[in-house]
């Protein structure tokens, strides 16, 4: 983590574009916002974009703007992300699944520093720093012809990588610590820590859903844990409940989330619901994981 930490640190010092890549859960979008608050533009706006979040149709829309009557429901102008973001950061995750056919008005927006809301004609100036985030394999994605190689080498000027939990278990005290006291002044009530017991079973747990695993894992201890340690019996069942023996190391980004999705739909009996459940993340969004690694077979 320290070398992470320095590279944060290096890059937020100078307004080059930041590609940040690593798992899901692995707390993308928090180097994204140290990159922001440790940089010049700290008292501009930061503006997360999610992209898989927004439906293909509005992306335009949410990431340049429009002006009123460019399509139906636009009642009035709406400036989008890039102007929301002038004179801060704009934050785009999930960069992978923007629609290439977006791609190239993207590419001009950043190559220009202007926009084109939908339904104008003029650009418009805007000055935001671009960061993005993916967990998908971008160079995969260039080779297969859905991404643009001209905006995947103007995205990675450098490229963070954050390591899964599984692969820095002696960050998982530290990391629980730090929630544990967050979670008790958002509480009000006195830190609770972990006992020997369920510290020896984070450690030894896969986290399939990385660092917001983690976190959910010790919010779910706390509401139900009736003591101020938290022992094995207040820990999520799939924590308490997972087999000892270490996980592989994925053969890559693309290879490791492909095994955890597989994974997880054993576990869930091929239920794709108990599945993104397990995963801590959105059902529409597994099954496009499921579709994109070939997994049907699972369900």
């Amino acid at each position: 983590m320290k070398k992470l930490r320095s590279t944060i640190d290096a890059v937020a010092r100078r307004e080059c574009r930041v590609l940040i890549v690593g798992e899901s859960g692995t707390g993308k979008e928090l180097v994204a916002r140290h990159v922001h608050w440790r940089s010049g533009r700290r008292d501009g706006p930061f503006v997360p974009v999610e992209c898989t979040a927004i439906p293909e149709s509005l992306i335009e829309s949410q990431l340049f703007g429009h002006v009123k009557g460019a399509f139906t429901g636009a009642n009035e102008n709406a400036p989008g992300a890039f102007r929301a973001a002038d004179g801060g950061t704009l934050f785009l995750d999930e960069i992978g699944d923007v629609p290439l056919h977006l791609q190239a008005k993207l590419l001009r927006c950043i190559e220009q520093s202007e926009v084109v809301p939908v339904g104008d004609v003029m650009p418009i100036p805007v000055d935001a720093r671009i960061v993005t985030a993916t967990n998908r394999d971008l160079g995969d994605l260039v080779r297969s012809g859905r991404f643009r190689s001209d905006l995947y080498y103007r995205l990675r000027v450098v490229t963070i990588r954050v390591p899964s939990l599984r692969e820095r278990p002696g960050d998982i005290g530290a990391l629980a610590r730090h929630r544990l006291e967050a979670l008790a002044a958002r509480y009000r009530e006195p830190p609770r820590s972990v006992g020997p017991t369920a510290a020896s079973l984070l450690e030894a747990y896969h986290w399939p859903g990385n660092v917001r695993e983690l976190f959910n894992a010790l919010e779910h201890a706390c509401v139900l844990a009736p003591r101020a340690v938290i022992e094995r019996d207040d820990l999520p069942d799939e924590i308490r409940d997972a087999p000892s023996a270490d996980d592989p190391q994925p053969r890559s980004l693309a290879a490791g989330q492909r095994d955890i999705i597989a994974r997880a739909l054993k576990q869930a009996g091929g239920n794709q619901s108990r599945a993104a459940r397990m995963l801590h993340m959105e059902r529409h969004r597994l099954h496009r994981m499921i579709v994109r690694y070939g997994l049907q077979d699972l369900t």
